[in-house]
């Protein structure tokens, strides 16, 4: 593990490090924090190293993010701690600059105010929720993340759903300022209790945290007055209304407000058609904490991911007939797509033209069950599958550009839920959210005798086992390592191993998962 406390030092390393690694892929992975780390941290630290080469650690306690009456010298600063569990979680780099370093030591005097170019968020998403009570907290969260960026120039960088309001304003800085970054957003690590782990707790007394713990009660509460009344006029006001009074009764609660916004805009919601962010904020004596949840109002969304030759084409499209959902063919919008560029006469190396054609693309399904693939309004179901667009659909679907914009799409079609897709990032990076995650799996051995038993069905019959075992391993470290959208297990996917069983019965199994989770429908 490298500590730098410079910008020059940790930009000669990273320049560095990508020569070394220029010939293989390797993607680098950013989680920012301001130190004191806690187990949240810990959850983002971890998922950054399951899906890097490299992951870097920031730790930096940004004056802008602090107002005249907030102490920035009070913060709590455990560097030394900090690093030691940074080493322990096989962190590569740590970036712990100090203000000057970075360029801020004038905004820590009171006389000198707006000294650091800043960045401004979208006035809609910064005049609601906490920036009520810390107007210039997100411009500071905005500016620091930016420059992070900037410096460390991650593939991914990783931020908590606790902080959902800095969250979305992240998300929609990247997009508005077209960074080349996947902001992953990671669930809320909870204490027994419910009670959402925070570097804020620490201020609390072992009384406070048992009480700090309603904050989440009083959100599930709403939850449940929301799945009791989806069909009311008035739900929102009803489930605002139930949050506050169950905390009404508590004295040592003072609200400071609960609101349900929509999660990607922040913008006030009168009803909840798809999906609503119940948030909530609250002092508990000096101490100022936040907690959050979504509301959904859809159908699930089922998500499998699992290496080549797990049955997972087929168990999805199974899954989908028996629950009445649609099944996501995200093949074959990229087999739409290849065709696309094709019949478009654009050579399969030219990135820039098919990013040009595939970023004014529009992909749909029609027919009986939704199996009909329209592009730009044409059916293409039949010509997808020419022996032609099977050859190039790998190299086109590899090109970082078309799997953006692919995936753009696909979480369009998961607005409203209610669909099952299958791939390798499926429940990691396009359906994060996701209802319920499957890894479907099996050993490399039955992997293999059933794709040998395919391809002796389509009349190969002059390969051997041993071949078709060293090309599944091979296929598996290529999916594993792949620059984007590798192979992964999301941490909170169910693994189902297939070995010895049927499509049935895999199919079976989690039919039962989904109606054991959602014994409503």
């Amino acid at each position: 593990m490298r500590l730098f406390t410079t910008i020059a030092a940790l930009q000669c390393y990273l320049n560095l490090l990508k020569n070394d690694l220029n010939k293989s892929p390797y993607t680098v992975g950013l989680v920012p924090t301001m130190g004191a780390l806690h187990k949240g941290h810990l959850s983002l630290i971890k998922r950054a190293k399951e899906e890097n080469q490299i992951t870097v650690v920031s730790i930096f306690i940004n004056p802008l993010q602090f107002s005249p009456t907030e102490d920035f010298q009070k913060y709590p600063r455990q560097l030394e701690a900090d690093k030691k569990i940074c080493e322990e979680e096989g962190v590569d780099i740590i970036f712990a600059p100090t203000p000057k370093t970075m360029g801020m030591e004038n905004e820590l005097s009171t006389n000198a105010q707006n000294s650091t170019t800043t960045v401004v968020p979208p006035s809609s998403m910064t005049s609601i929720m906490c920036s009520l009570s810390r107007p210039a907290f997100f411009q500071g969260i905005a500016t620091i993340v930016t420059k992070l960026l900037s410096l460390v120039q991650p593939n991914n960088a990783y931020f908590g759903q606790k902080d959902a309001q800095q969250l979305a304003i992240i998300q929609r800085l990247v997009k508005d300022l077209s960074l080349s970054v996947n902001i992953i957003s990671c669930p809320i690590v909870r204490e027994s209790s419910g009670l959402a782990i925070s570097s804020r707790n620490q201020y609390l007394t072992i009384e406070q945290k048992q009480q700090a713990s309603i904050l989440y009660s009083s959100l599930c509460h709403g939850r449940k007055v929301f799945l009791e009344n989806l069909n009311a006029a008035n739900i929102v006001e009803k489930i605002k209304n139930a949050v506050q009074e169950q905390l009404a009764t508590l004295p040592f609660i003072k609200l400071e407000y609960v609101e349900i916004v929509n999660p990607e805009s922040l913008q006030p919601l009168e009803n909840i058609q798809d999906i609503g962010l119940l948030a909530i904020a609250a002092h508990i004596g000096s101490c100022r904490l936040i907690d959050n949840i979504l509301l959904r109002n859809r159908k699930p969304i089922i998500a499998i991911d699992g290496p080549a030759g797990a049955g997972k084409s087929t168990v999805t499209k199974l899954v989908a007939q028996k629950l009445g959902l649609l099944y996501l063919d995200t093949g074959a919008m990229y087999r739409a797509v290849t065709w696309m560029v094709l019949q478009a006469g654009i050579p399969v190396e030219d990135e820039p033209q098919i990013a040009e054609l595939v970023s004014q693309c529009q992909i749909s399904f029609n027919g009986p069950e939704n199996n009909h693939v329209i592009i730009n309004g044409q059916d293409v179901t039949e010509a997808i599958r020419s022996r032609e667009v099977t050859n190039h659909v790998s190299a086109i679907a590899a090109q970082a550009t078309v799997r953006y914009f692919m995936v753009e799409q696909q979480q369009k079609f998961g607005t409203k839920g209610g669909i099952v897709a299958e791939g390798r990032d499926i429940g990691t990076h396009v359906f994060p959210n996701a209802e319920l995650k499957i890894f479907l799996t099996a050993s490399v051995e039955e992997r293999s005798r059933r794709r040998l038993l395919e391809l002796q069905q389509k009349g190969q019959t002059n390969i051997s086992l041993e071949q078709v075992k060293k090309d599944i391993i091979q296929r598996d470290q290529k999916d594993a390592n792949r620059k984007i959208s590798p192979l992964r297990k999301a941490p909170d996917a169910i693994e189902i191993s297939t070995d010895g069983l049927s499509i049935a019965e895999v199919t079976q199994k989690i039919v039962d998962i989904y109606r054991q989770k959602n014994p409503q429908l």
